[in-house]
């Protein structure tokens, strides 16, 4: 089956483009309309604005004289993020499952599934050798005739790309995290089943399974591409100015985290934006991150929370030494750098999406850049209903005690006044004559 729909980018320096076994279809039809179609609209009885998470494009005069200057170079083509739906131009052959580890609860779920897979779907499941030698797994029935039919990996030792068609995850958002650091370029649609503590981002219910799958591997299926951002961290000698070891390069779903590490003394570090110097920040650390991030650690800090298909970059003080300092977000396709401040009084460390901690030395630099490479996660409803589920469930967003009716408070002031009136008619001259 041919891509119902072929997209142009400019891919940032290191990221190559690769192909991948499915495609983001085209739900709808083109969004975009004349001048006379939008009028005819208008006029219509059942009037309702065409459903689209993007923007409507601006128009390209201003009054009489001013307009934007034509630019074909940077003409894109951007699709409606509503409209983004699985479809696989070949069967998916190969599934990767990883598992929540060091948790009895999903033992059984995850025999069930690679079970299922292998004898009704004759899929290919690939899984963790760790996984594999798990004493328990041995005790649920039915798994020792499975066992042998698993194709057992090696995270950092064996190479996943261009081998796996579909990634399925049970446990919590930590499953994905962990999904995603596999494939540091073009990531497998993932489907996430809630069997973890939070679940923000595993919107899939375990109990009927076999029917949820069936769905997606039929190309049934909404997606959410959540950015990735691409990391790189330049070492420099201090003196020289040359290179000392080779850049080190990290795609991240969620964040990449730059503090002060075991040192008491504040982090002193310059932050840039597309080689401009913005601000120096004085505090615990910065975090920056997705919009899938925003819901992580950025939120804790005092961040906004940003759905994932919107394309930017959210700039977060951790405790920064100055109450005007607010977290910030800029355009997805900027390029910021963080160095170390020349008067530092100590280091600097980086984490990864919590993992992979370097440490950051004056003359070191830590770019950061959204990547062409999202982590195509599958909806359980649409890209908007699921986001506002996980709000309400997980983080309780806006939970509170419903406010009275009216009516009910004048009948408490009611209740209340002629309370009052019995007893304050103990003490009324008028009230003991009657």
């Amino acid at each position: 089956m041919e891509c119902q729909s072929h997209k142009q980018t400019i891919p940032p320096v290191g990221d190559q483009v690769d192909n991948v076994p499915f495609d983001i279809g085209n739900g709808s039809e083109e969004s975009s309309l004349s001048l006379n179609d939008a009028s005819h609209q208008c006029k219509c009885k059942d009037d309702k604005r065409t459903r689209s998470l993007n923007a409507p494009s601006p128009i390209q005069q201003f009054g009489p004289c001013g307009r934007i200057m034509k630019n074909s170079a940077m003409v894109m083509t951007i699709q409606d993020p509503a409209s983004q739906r699985l479809t696989w131009y070949k069967p998916p052959l190969t599934v990767l499952v990883i598992k929540k580890i060091r948790d009895d609860s999903v033992l059984s779920p995850f025999v069930q599934l690679v079970k299922w897979l292998i004898t009704e779907k004759r899929m290919v499941v690939f899984v963790e050798h760790s996984v594999l030698d798990d004493p328990l797994l041995s005790n649920q029935p039915g798994f020792n005739m499975t066992r042998d039919k698993l194709m057992p990996f090696r995270e950092g030792k064996d190479d996943l790309t261009d081998k796996i068609d579909f990634i399925v995850c049970l446990g919590g958002d930590g499953t994905l995290l962990y999904a995603s650091s596999l494939f540091q370029q073009s990531v497998p649609p993932v489907m996430a089943f809630h069997l973890g503590s939070l679940g923000f981002l595993t919107p899939f219910e375990f109990v009927n399974f076999e029917e949820q799958m069936i769905n997606v591997l039929e190309g049934n299926a909404a997606l959410t591409l959540r950015s990735r951002l691409r990391c790189i961290i330049l070492r420099k000698d201090e003196a020289t100015g040359k290179p000392t070891k080779a850049p080190t390069s990290l795609l991240v779903l969620n964040e990449v985290v730059i503090d002060r590490g075991p040192s008491p003394y504040l982090s002193n570090i310059d932050l840039y934006l597309d080689g401009k110097h913005i601000t120096s920040v004085q505090g615990d650390g910065l975090i920056v991150s997705t919009p899938t991030g925003s819901t992580a650690y950025a939120v804790a800090a005092g961040a906004s929370m940003i759905h994932p298909s919107v394309p930017a970059i959210m700039v977060t003080p951790i405790c920064p030494h100055s109450l005007s300092f607010r977290p910030i977000v800029v355009p997805a396709g900027v390029e910021l750098k963080v160095t170390l401040h020349p008067d530092a009084r100590n280091t600097a460390w980086v984490s990864f999406d919590g993992r992979h901690h370097q440490e950051l030395n004056v003359g070191d630099s830590l770019r950061v850049t959204t990547s062409i490479y999202p982590v195509p996660s599958i909806c359980a409803q649409d890209q908007i209903t699921d986001w506002f589920d996980s709000l309400a469930e997980c983080l309780h967003w806006n939970v509170r005690k419903k406010q009275r009716h009216l009516d009910e408070l004048s009948d408490l002031t009611r209740s209340h006044s002629s309370s009052n009136d019995t007893l304050d008619s103990l003490d009324r001259p008028d009230t003991l004559d009657s």
